[in-house]
């Protein structure tokens, strides 16, 4: 950030305490999840290192894994989904999202040959997801089928919970006639024609925030300098995914281990490729902005009103601004 920021911001980040620098790495979560990339670029790139911060970087497959990994002390700070963050705060364990990661990814695909091409077409089908109370089931059954198709998740539909690497052999095989997945399944499976988008979440919520940085209470008391450090890596991160996307594609199609796709024309399409389409309905930014706190507070409303909360939050409860800021101050 270049300029000068508002005073208040200033003074904001100037309230943190000062601490002598901590020798121990600073042990990072993160879900393996292509929206999640600045972590891997930020290692890739050599940016913590750049900001004088030693990382052990531990990927894991969901967040209540890593949720686990946080009440047990084995990572200090985490790259997770914003609802794992207020559902925590239902269970006591206190933590705070310090920063954004990125907006979008999510998607509801459904055979190219097949016969649903609107949401109102899931009607009486059976559409894959994840398991229930799950951020992305609460965005599935909350936002997609209740506010968007008017649907009853329950009543009106059959919803079949899977693991999402699992959701586009279901659909090649008619196990399923729809799936609510994200990247890179939805680029691979569209990539092979035989998958089309029927509702890009992105599309209708443009710019909707999803992966954040959290931290715990004991991290955020302990290593406040650590963290700042973090959130300059990670917003160095973003800047070189949108200034240098081909070499950044280059990077997640290998961080991500993506193999190439056979296309229906007979052609292999290339992993960088498959990254190149998951932009399409993802990006990436550091800066929480009211539209997100709005958005987060949607989440929360809808995870209470399906029964998954007994009790309604305030986001701003779960929201820490004051790292973010001393490191924009810094930049």
């Amino acid at each position: 950030m270049k300029g000068i920021l508002p005073a208040v911001l200033l003074a904001f980040a100037a309230a943190l305490p000062a601490h002598a620098e901590d020798p121990r790495p600073l042990r990072i979560g993160w879900v393996q999840a292509m929206a999640n990339a600045p972590a891997l670029i930020a290692e890739e790139k050599g940016y913590f290192q750049e900001e004088g911060l030693t990382v052990e970087l531990k990927g894991f497959g969901d967040g209540p894994v890593i949720q686990q990994a946080v009440a047990g002390g084995e990572i200090d700070v985490a790259y997770i989904g914003a609802p794992p963050v207020y559902q925590w705060a239902t269970h006591g364990l206190d933590a705070k999202i310090i920063a954004k990661v990125n907006y979008g990814q999510a998607a509801v695909i459904a055979k190219t040959d097949g016969p649903i091409h609107a949401l109102s077409d899931l009607k009486g089908k059976r559409l894959a997801g994840v398991n229930k109370g799950s951020g992305m089931d609460v965005l599935l059954r909350g936002y997609v089928l209740k506010e968007a198709a008017s649907l009853s998740p329950d009543a009106d539909l059959a919803l079949s919970q899977m693991p999402v690497g699992n959701m586009n052999a279901a659909l090649d095989t008619g196990v399923v006639d729809a799936a609510f997945l994200w990247e890179p399944f939805i680029s691979q499976s569209v990539l092979r024609g035989a998958g089309r988008v029927v509702f890009d979440v992105n599309g209708a919520l443009p710019g909707y925030p999803w992966y954040v940085v959290a931290a715990p209470a004991k991290t955020l008391e302990e290593r406040p300098d650590d963290l700042v450090k973090l959130l300059r890596a990670n917003a160095k991160a973003i800047a070189f995914l949108r200034a240098h996307p081909e070499e950044a594609n280059q990077i997640i199609a290998r961080g991500f281990k993506l193999e190439p796709v056979k296309a229906a024309d007979g052609r292999m399409v290339p992993p960088e490729a498959i990254v190149a389409e998951a932009r399409k309905r993802l990006g990436w930014s550091a800066e929480i902005e009211p539209s997100d706190r709005a958005f987060i507070q949607r989440l929360i409303d809808y995870s209470v009103d399906l029964g998954f909360l007994d009790k309604r939050l305030n986001v701003n409860d779960i929201i820490d601004d004051r790292f973010a800021a001393k490191a924009a101050a810094q930049r």
